[in-house]
């Protein structure tokens, strides 16, 4: 199945048009374009006349990524980039073309901004690793409120990390399909032994959130346990796993969207199908039934 690209393409493609635009000694128009993304992530990118450009998000969880080190992060990241929140936003990146730009990889500079909500992510998982590599215990849950009816939560232990997904299926031929991914999850563990276990609830939350009073119930919502061994936690591991993880919510609301369209698509093909076999298994009229009746009434033919 096809794996969600982690960075924000728009953005990626309007910051290397920009940067070949002033490379090549063209004037710079004004620019001012807000992006939407998964998960309610609102970006904007604006650049005025002998101004730098800038790129700034709005996450509405953001505050619960800002408790795990999300901060200190971004400016690990991103150095001087990193400047002071346009107003209604979290994080804002401002690049000087003509003092900032890199001679060489800038390409490299422009992906890694357009991972801006992959990096806010990453710090809330980090944080978790960490604990699993040093086997501490005892530290509070993290919980994340990454939509308005669905969170994520991460814990660690001494030998794993836990990854929870609560996830709501808005409509019923969601909720069964759905289910079917869930159970795939489970099932390809056993032809991929290095992969994370993968646990499923549906409608009650898993035991670890027994006692978690926001953990919502219900015949539409399901639960997705990842359990991430030091094998995917370890250093040389690790950027994968969170560009895997992170993203694991749109994956499955993606595919399960792929895959009613392609029902769709077939039922409509069948149908085109009958409709052709039943055109063809219409009786003919003779076209020339009612001109030899009319003869025939007229020369006395009974």
């Amino acid at each position: 199945m096809i794996l969600l690209e982690v960075h924000n393409r728009i953005i990626e493609e309007i910051l290397t048009t920009q940067i070949e635009t002033f490379l090549r000694k063209e004037k710079l128009t004004e620019l001012k374009t807000k992006i939407v993304d998964f998960d309610g992530a609102l970006y904007y990118i604006k650049r005025s006349r002998d101004t730098p450009l800038t790129v700034s998000i709005k996450l509405k969880f953001f505050r619960d990524l800002e408790q795990h080190g999300t901060d200190e992060l971004l400016r690990r990241e991103y150095g001087d980039l990193l400047v002071a929140p346009e107003e209604d936003y979290n994080v804002t990146l401002s690049i000087d073309f003509n003092t900032q730009l890199p001679t060489e990889d800038w390409q490299g500079l422009v992906r890694k901004m357009a991972m801006l909500k992959r990096n806010c992510f990453a710090a809330v998982f980090e944080k978790y690793f960490e604990f699993q590599s040093k086997q501490e215990v005892g530290h509070k849950r993290a919980v994340i409120h990454y939509r308005d009816d669905e969170t994520m939560y991460v814990d660690a232990s001494f030998d794993r990390v836990i990854v929870i997904f609560s996830t709501v299926f808005k409509d019923p031929d969601d909720n069964i399909i759905g289910k079917v991914f869930m159970e795939e999850f489970k099932e390809r563990r056993r032809n991929f032994q290095q992969a994370p276990q993968v646990l499923v609830n549906y409608r009650t939350p898993p035991e670890e959130l027994k006692e978690m009073k926001d953990a919502r119930v219900g015949d539409n919502i399901g639960y997705l346990t990842f359990v991430l061994f030091p094998r995917h936690t370890k250093a040389a591991a690790r950027d994968n796993t969170i560009n895997l993880v992170h993203t694991l919510r749109n994956y499955f609301h993606y595919h399960i969207k792929c895959c009613k369209a392609y029902l769709h698509s077939h039922m409509r093909q069948k149908t085109n199908e009958f409709l052709k076999r039943l055109q063809l298994a219409r009786p003919e009229v003779k076209k020339n039934f009612r001109k030899g009746a009319a003869v025939g009434d007229a020369a006395g033919i009974e």
